[in-house]
């Protein structure tokens, strides 16, 4: 039998409803349990039927497959206009995620493996889709919190955040880690959530935005700030969105013009050390 209960991340609620067994794989959401409402709404089937998934794809047309580190997620619709993103792990499909049109609604059917992962992913995904236009947007990118304010740090997979991350938490006295991969920002404010990377960071926090940093490998350190164009640019390529669709591309739009204008943006060359820690904390205190 089913149950529902209810989330908030940075400030927007939904409900989740599963059977008790999904339930006990989200752990990660206990920090942001909420109270209940009419909010928008997903049900987690724990095994979807053959029949159901065959028929799915069989009406779906591809728009975009997206690879990091094992994981894959396609993007495509149906032919009467709802999205759908199917979650891969090694080659192996972990479930289906159907969407209302609006986002206000959807369905995670999962084929029985890696039943986390598929979680995970449909509800981030879920949750950047359908707040996009609501001056929000989920970030690939690491954050700590120093004297009240939040400093973010972007960058490919492979760049070095959650390096720089764990070098201010060794070298910036009074610093504290945020979130290690996927934390919210909405109007100038960066939230933890219920997502994270390698180091489990779940943290119910939030703190105004003192700088964002883009990261580069060099065999030097040295920083500058990023100003207009550029700094728009830095923001782009590290937040999450389905950019065709144009309700979605617009809202995201607002937000990172929103941020280049507002909030400092600086490019860091750095190698993983402590001088570089110490480089950045200065300039973003500077601000």
């Amino acid at each position: 039998m089913n149950d529902t209960r209810y989330y908030e991340v940075a400030g927007h609620r939904f409900g989740v409803s599963a059977e008790e067994e999904v339930f006990a794989l989200m752990q990660n959401y206990e920090p942001f349990v909420s109270a209940s409402g009419i909010v928008p709404a997903i049900t987690v089937e724990t095994v979807a039927p053959a029949f159901t998934i065959d028929s799915l794809r069989a009406s779906l047309i591809e728009e975009l497959r997206q690879e990091d580190e094992g994981q894959e997620i396609i993007c495509a619709k149906t032919a009467d206009g709802h999205s759908v993103f199917e979650f891969r792990w090694w080659g192996e499909t972990a479930g289906w995620l159907v969407c209302l049109e609006d986002y206000h609604e959807a369905r995670l059917m999962m084929t029985g493996r890696y039943r986390k992962m598929a979680i995970d992913n449909a509800l981030m995904v879920w949750y950047a889709l359908s707040t996009a236009d609501k001056g929000t947007a989920l970030f690939h990118a690491a954050v700590v919190s120093h004297e009240g304010r939040g400093y973010m740090f972007l960058g490919p997979s492979g760049t070095g955040k959650s390096t720089h991350a764990r070098l201010w938490l060794q070298y910036i006295a009074g610093t504290q880690l945020v979130n290690d991969d996927n934390p919210v920002v909405r109007d100038g404010v960066v939230y933890g959530s219920p997502w994270s990377g390698k180091t489990a960071c779940y943290r119910n926090v939030s703190y105004p935005l003192g700088g964002i940093v883009m990261l580069s490998q060099a065999p030097y350190n040295r920083m500058e700030r990023l100003r207009g164009l550029p700094a728009y640019a830095a923001l782009v390529a590290s937040i999450s969105g389905k950019r065709w669709d144009a309700r979605i591309a617009e809202g995201l739009h607002q937000t990172e013009n929103a941020l280049a204008q507002t909030i400092p943006v600086w490019h860091l060359e750095c190698l993983p050390d402590e001088a570089a820690a110490k480089l950045c904390h200065e300039n973003l205190h500077r601000c």
